[in-house]
């Protein structure tokens, strides 16, 4: 059978900005003849995440992430079902998921490294298993509980606050007690998105105000809590205006993925100082290590979904074909909410 596949064309060079070039789309054919344990998927959904940036590098800077080697398919999460299969775990018909989903339209996969999905979970929006039920709201949620730290009436910063991430983390410390949540996002469109849509208190464009200024408006009694998805100026800015004894969670640091820098990036030193003086714990976050709570996290994300307690943002392209687009567009901020390719019906 012929398969469309999206392929890592050249890397753009570790202190560069991806662009859509450096992806290629291919014509493959793929045999349907499966071995003991392999299973035939047609791609339903696929993700592209900002952690991503890092695996086009020759060295990913991470351990737990490996790169992409040039002209292969690039991996990440995928959402499909089952065509045909060969492994007695899983079924023809089945929804399931996995985190190095390849970027094709159809894949042969290992059985043993897929999970099955139920749809129930999330009223058959499937794509949410990639977003708000999957990977970016298992990390707000375990960031928020594991790192946060939150108590009733506590202050919240969230940055990179209309992400997949960031927009599910605001929710989720609402949920938790904080009477005060502000985002920061980089536009108006996105601000009014977080406190009209989703609930945040309120919620600084980065790009057009003086973020210091507006934090002092927001969060009169400082920042109890900061959920710190981009690092950079503005993270210095946030942790300017800590109390003590506050809680960095620290999540991603998408202003410098463009960079050559270790992870995570070295603050600037008045950020450290106001770190070390007022006890303010910063401490690097890896979902991948509370994976031992990831059903009962799961289920618990899905029925707040499906009650409304938390609401769900998608920006959707369609076609295999824009993969390299959609990333490049997520990476610049062009997403609210979670990024998402719809491959096929």
């Amino acid at each position: 059978m012929k398969v469309q596949r999206v392929v890592l064309a050249s890397r753009p060079g570790k202190n560069g900005l991806p662009v859509p070039e450096n992806f290629r789309l291919e014509e493959r054919s793929l045999s349907a003849e499966l071995k003991e344990g392999e299973v035939l998927v047609r791609s339903l959904f696929l993700s592209v995440d900002p952690y991503m940036r890092c695996r086009m590098n020759e060295d990913s800077g991470a351990d737990y992430l490996l790169p992409w080697p040039l002209h292969e398919p690039a991996d990440g999460g995928g959402v499909g079902v089952v065509q045909s299969t060969h492994c007695s775990s899983v079924s023809e018909g089945d929804v399931v998921t996995c985190f190095n989903w390849p970027w094709q339209t159809h894949a042969v996969l290992k059985g043993a490294n897929l999970q099955k999905l139920d749809p129930r979970l999330v009223d058959g929006h499937l794509s949410y298993f990639l977003g708000a039920v999957g990977m970016p709201g298992l990390t707000a949620l375990f960031g928020i509980r594991e790192k946060g730290h939150v108590t009733k009436g506590h202050t919240m910063v969230v940055s990179g606050a209309a992400g997949a991430c960031g927009s599910i983390a605001g929710q989720i410390g609402r949920l938790d007690g904080c009477s005060t949540v502000v985002g920061i996002c980089g536009s108006d469109e996105k601000c009014k998105a977080l406190v009209e849509k989703l609930g945040f208190t309120a919620a600084i464009n980065y790009r057009k105000e003086n973020v210091s200024d507006q934090l002092k408006q927001c969060c009169p009694n400082g920042v109890d809590v900061y959920f710190d998805n981009v690092g950079g100026d503005i993270s210095d800015t946030v942790i300017s205006q800590m109390n003590k004894n506050g809680h960095v969670i620290l999540c991603g640091q998408i202003s410098q993925y463009n960079k050559d820098v270790p992870y995570p990036p070295p603050l600037s030193e008045a950020a450290q100082e106001t770190l070390s003086k007022n006890n303010i714990t910063r401490e690097r976050f890896l979902v991948l290590n509370y994976m031992d709570k990831a059903n009962a996290a799961i289920y618990e994300l899905s029925q707040l979904v499906r009650a409304g307690q938390v609401k769900v943002l998608e920006t959707v392209v369609n076609g295999i074909e824009n993969m390299g687009v959609a990333f490049c567009s997520m990476m610049r901020g062009g997403n609210i909410g979670k990024q998402i390719i719809k491959i096929s019906d």
